[in-house]
């Protein structure tokens, strides 16, 4: 969606972003004015994700912590997942801009079976018959602006909400009854760095997917079938850097192993 480019409307924030994450190039000090809502987060994203040229293959969601979270009226922030930044292997490399910031998370992640009817008022309860699948994955957190989770969830959102990508492992067996009871740890170079589970997310996994089904309600998005919905860090964010690899294990159901490597390198 090229064309969008020429539009004078597209916030500015929104172009530098785009810019510095499609030439791999830091953003040291933030580009303009921050967003004061998340509402006007949302926006930037938006603007954003026309001018990027690729699919929403899915979408992450990350907790918006006290005292943010009753400042800003939510509990969680979404950001889009691009189809070219999904790489399901169970060893896996990806790219961070240096001089910016990424992270690593492991998450559970849920597969979308049928397009999700618009509307609002969704629950933990009522969205899950729309889920096929429920696999183990790593989120890549990652920004051009360093400070990007420092100055709260309004400047997260609008940049992806700071994501950088997906790594998908396999499904989970009998995820159904287990969801909410299973648990994970994240190595990084060997030395463990967190540990929980799904009773780290809010809710549970289930409660962000109504989350963000009432969220993409409200901007005029819908959630389709086969669309991934990577549901929150269950071990914490875990801070990464070129050269540095790590390992989310799921116990039983699994583990994947990825490194980091500096953008614009084969590593």
């Amino acid at each position: 969606m090229a064309h969008a480019h020429d539009n004078s409307s597209v916030s500015p924030v929104a172009r530098a972003f785009v810019e510095a994450r499609e030439r791999g190039r830091p953003l040291p000090v933030w580009p303009g004015s921050e967003p004061d809502s998340l509402a006007a987060a949302y926006a930037v994203q938006d603007d954003a994700i026309a001018l990027w040229s690729d699919r929403i293959a899915g979408w992450k969601l990350g907790r918006v912590p006290p005292p943010w979270d009753a400042r800003f009226g939510a509990g969680r922030l979404a950001g889009p997942i691009f189809a070219a930044q999904v790489r399901e292997a169970a060893e896996a490399t990806f790219p961070v801009i240096v001089g910016g910031f990424a992270a690593v998370e492991a998450e559970y992640v849920l597969v979308m079976g049928a397009d999700a009817p618009d509307g609002d008022g969704w629950t933990a309860e009522t969205v899950a018959d729309l889920v096929a699948d429920a696999r183990i994955g790593i989120e890549i957190a990652g920004s051009p602006f360093p400070g990007i989770n420092d100055h709260g969830p309004a400047v997260t959102a609008s940049d992806f909400g700071n994501n950088q990508g997906l790594i998908l492992g396999p499904s989970i067996p009998d995820w159904r009854d287990r969801l909410n009871g299973l648990t994970c740890r994240m190595e990084i170079d060997g030395g463990e760095v967190g540990r929980g589970g799904a009773a780290m997310v809010p809710g549970g996994p289930l409660d962000s997917l109504a989350f963000l089904l009432n969220l993409l309600h409200t901007r005029g998005r819908v959630l389709e079938a086969g669309q991934l919905v990577s549901t929150g860090a269950a071990t914490g964010v875990h801070r990464i850097y070129a050269g540095q690899a790590c390992l989310a294990d799921f116990g039983p159901d699994g583990s994947l192993a990825a490194r980091a490597v500096a953008w614009g390198t084969d590593g």
